[in-house]
This record gives C-alpha cells, structure tokens and sequence, in this order.
C-alpha cells in the first residue's frame, strides 16, 4: 500500500540545502532503475502501490505505447538525469523517446488535445537543443515545428484561446481552456522565435491575457476550467473539472498558475503576467497547512484535512525558482528563492521514499483525480518530473529551461 507521509516541522532553509545532493543521488539512481525495468515502453500515468505500471494497451495502442498527455515528463526525467550526470545511458534512452515523438505528431496518434506543449516541449525540444547529432537535432526540431502547427489548429477565433480537450467539434468541450494550458505556451514562443511567424506570438498573448483576465480570480486563486462563447468571445463561467468544487481552489491548478503566468512573462515581457504569478503564489502560501505540502483542493485546511498532492509543491517550488529567475525587483527574486527551498525541503523530508529502492516513483503522495478516484497517495510521472526539476535547479543554477 502506498506510504503513509512522514510528519514533523516545515524543514529549514539550511536543511534544503545540506539535503540536495543525497536527493538528488536517490532520484538519478530511480530513474536509472526505471530506464532498466521499462525499456523504451512508457510506464503509466501514476503508480499503484507506489509502482509504475507499464501504460495499458487501448483501442489503436498496444501496452507501453506513446498516447495520454503525460508521456514525455518520463524522457524529461532523462535529460535532466543526463544534464546532471552526463552519463549517456540517460541521454540515450531519451533520443530514442525524441524519435518516438518525432512519429506520433508524423503519425497524428492522440494529438485531439491542448498538451502538446507539454508533450513536445519535453519530447522534442530538448532533443532538437540536446542531442549529439545534426541529423537528431533536425529531426526533433521539425517534430516541434509539427506540434506548434497542431497546437495552433486549437486557437479559437474570436475569444482568443487555445480550446483545452478533446474533438474540437465536441461541443461540450466547446469554448473550454483550464489554467493547465498556461505551461504549452511555450511550445508557441518557441516556434516563434525559431520562425518568426507572428501567428503563434499572436496566439500566446491572447490566451494568456483571457486567462489572466477570467480564470484568476479577485481572490487571487484560479478556476481550473473557463468557457468562453465561441461565437462572440464573450467570457462565459468558470468551473472545475478535478477540484473539490467549481468555487474552490484546485492545489496542482494554482500550482500552474504560479508557473505558467512567470514562463509567459519571460517569452512576453508583460508585466501583468509577472504580478499575475505572484497574485497565484501568495494565495497558493497563505493556503499551504503546516508541513508546507498542499491538500489537493486549497479549501481544504489541517482542521479538515484531505489527501495530499505533493506534485502540486513540486510544480510550485519550479515557479518559485522560476520567479527567482525573472522578476527584476531583487527583494522579491531573493524571497522566491527563499521560498523554493523551503519548499523543495520539505517535499523531500515528507513525501520521498525511505530508500530508492522503496518505489518507482521520485515522489509519493500525489494526487491525479480526487473526484473520479484515480491516482489518489500516488506518486505521478509529472509530480516526479517538476520535483527533480526543481533539484535541478536549485543543484545547478545555470541550468536552461525546457520552457
């Protein structure tokens, strides 16, 4: 059964950083543990038991094959494990993932949704900056570009978003984005800028601004779902789809706002979206109990406590050094920082495994769907990746971002 989260006061500072590198050494050495049990083939979107299950087969997949949003946060786990190491078991294993994305978008397999940029910034990108050869590098830089281009075929004209799930002529998806969309603009920037084609700069500024404008609340915490008329543009009702309540505060949602509003600051330059991520990040601390992990809905408190999500602090300690990165107001750079690693520390004095050995996942106690019972004390590939991101990060500060 899945562990139970290990309690005691928020870690310090201090202890984040004399804890780092014995982290850092306990993820790289599941990750290589991974790489051995799964092959090439993509492990399941959260363990069971603390233990990835190969992704089931479904009608047009076979098991362990390349479809769902999260598959790529499993080869960003090994370029990460590459940059740190620069052990080539690593890298190898994700060029030959790069060369599985490369015939996904080629192939058109389960490309009905908003994720690209989740899939292909990780998938793609870094293999196009990364990989040893001109060859590899084109390859995934035109892989990329092809992503970008279905990407775009979501924009809807004229409420200027990108619309989130499914068949666009589903109508009732019709009209719908969620804060997640925030972390696949920068598959948009990128091809901007590789390009110089306005039509995706276009498109980020739009999306992010209509978020910015209706999924963030006056409250300062976040729909995780808004509609819009797509006839008139008209911002029409917020709601939520994995949240305990359409008025709550999902935690991984505002998690992304945190980051999402900071890495589209960076490719913009709009200052609405840097105050946008603070607004996110001092509501999603004022919200957090005392161990400093979040409940998975925000309303929940430690007087009326709930499962955690711990890859909701993992996404948030990666905004936080984002933040750190970009803001140019020093006082508020140093606090982010500040903030990360206490953050980072107490993630990994409560929600690690005892041993490496223990399980497949960097990180425990995450939630994916509360509301549908799925993955709930679970470790997810996400959560694992956005936690030995921000190892990363605080380990290398030189570090370049895959966003």
């Amino acid at each position: 059964m899945p562990s139970t989260p290990r309690t005691g006061a928020p870690a310090t500072q201090t202890t984040a950083s004399q804890t780092t590198t014995a982290a850092l050494d306990a993820a790289l050495s599941t990750v290589r543990r991974n790489i051995s049990l799964h092959g090439d083939l993509y492990p399941d979107d959260t363990t069971t038991d603390d233990r990835y299950p190969i992704r089931s087969a479904v009608p047009g997949f076979a098991a362990g094959e390349n479809r769902g949003w999260t598959t790529s946060f499993w080869p960003g786990q090994q370029w990460l494990a590459w940059e740190l190491t620069g052990d080539e078991e690593f890298r190898a294993a994700a060029l030959r993932h790069a060369a599985d994305f490369a015939a996904r978008v080629r192939g058109e397999k389960d490309l009905d949704t908003h994720d690209l940029g989740f899939l292909y910034s990780l998938g793609s990108l870094t293999a196009a900056r990364m990989a040893p050869d001109e060859a590899s590098r084109a390859d995934a830089r035109a892989a990329a570009l092809d992503a970008a281009d279905h990407l775009m075929r979501r924009f809807l004209e004229p409420a200027g978003i990108i619309q989130a799930w499914g068949d666009l002529s589903d109508p009732r998806q019709a009209g719908r984005t969620i804060i997640d969309s925030l972390m696949n603009m920068p598959l948009l920037s990128w091809a901007h800028a590789e390009t110089g084609d306005e039509r995706y700069a276009d498109a980020v500024r739009r999306h992010t601004t209509q978020l910015r404008e209706n999924i963030l609340r006056a409250d300062d915490s976040t729909f995780h779902t808004f509609y819009w008329d797509t006839e008139t543009g008209e911002p029409l009702r917020g709601a939520t789809e994995q949240g305990a309540f359409d008025d709550s505060c999902w935690a991984r949602g505002q998690a992304w706002g945190v980051y999402g509003f900071a890495i589209n600051h960076r490719a913009t330059g709009d200052p609405a979206l840097l105050e946008a991520a603070w607004r996110c990040a001092e509501y999603f601390l004022a919200h957090l109990p005392a161990d400093g992990v979040p409940y998975w809905d925000l309303v929940y408190t430690d007087e009326n406590p709930a499962p955690r999500d711990s890859s909701a602090g993992a996404i948030a300690a990666c905004g936080f050094l984002e933040l750190a990165a970009v803001d140019t107001d020093r006082e508020r750079a140093a606090r982010a920082r500040g903030i990360a690693d206490t953050l980072v520390a107490d993630l990994i004095a409560g929600y690690t495994p005892e041993r490496p050995e223990d399980a497949d996942a960097l990180l425990l106690h995450s939630v994916y769907d509360l509301p549908k019972d799925n993955g709930v004390d679970e470790g997810t590939l996400w959560g694992d990746y956005f936690y030995l991101e921000a190892l990363t990060r605080l380990h290398k500060p030189e570090w370049v971002t895959y966003w």
